[in-house]
C-alpha cells in the first residue's frame, strides 16, 4: 500500500515538474497560494519523501515482486 502511495506521489511531482518546465506554471503553487505557503511546502516534502521511497523499489528483489504480483492474479 505505501508503494502505491509513493508513486502516486512522485507521479504527482512529475507532472508538476513537466508543468514547470513546459509552461512555466507551478500547479502546487497555484492551488494552495505559492511556493512559501505550508500547504505548497508540505505537499513538496510529502513528494520528496515518496521519491526517496520509490528509490528502494531499484534494490528489490525480483522474485519478492513476482510473487506480490501472482497472489494478486490467482
Amino acid at each position: 500500500m505505501l508503494d502505491r502511495i509513493a508513486l502516486i506521489l512522485v507521479t504527482i511531482g512529475a507532472l508538476n515538474w513537466g508543468g514547470i518546465g513546459l509552461f512555466k506554471f507551478d500547479l502546487v503553487a497555484w492551488l494552495f497560494g505559492g511556493q512559501a505557503a505550508i500547504m505548497s511546502r508540505i505537499i513538496y516534502v510529502l513528494v520528496a519523501l515518496a521519491g526517496i521511497w520509490c528509490i528502494s523499489l531499484l534494490f528489490r528483489e525480483n522474485e519478492m515482486l513476482d510473487t506480490v504480483t501472482n497472489d494478486k492474479v490467482e
